[in-house]
């Protein structure tokens, strides 16, 4: 099995967790247009002037994920 990269997507400032989870919206969204075989979403608060939104995809789907929707970072997801 392959590993499983964890895109995600930084935003800050005051309205960070809001629009966080508004992305997640649009992750979900992709995935489904996508037909992607992963269907692993969030979005995070890391404090109140930082919020992260992130999805999941197998490492043989990361580089057109991550060419397509620009993540600013990626980890190797550990469930």
């Amino acid at each position: 099995m392959s590993r499983k990269i964890k895109l995600i997507w930084d935003f800050r400032g005051p309205a960070g967790a809001k629009t966080a989870e508004h992305h997640e919206i649009h992750l979900k969204e992709f995935i489904q247009a996508e037909k992607l075989p992963l269907n692993i979403t969030g979005f995070e608060a890391i404090n109140e002037m930082h919020a992260i939104a992130y999805m999941v995809v197998a490492e043989e789907n990361m580089i057109a994920v991550r060419d397509a929707l620009k993540p600013h970072r990626g980890e190797v997801w550990e469930e």
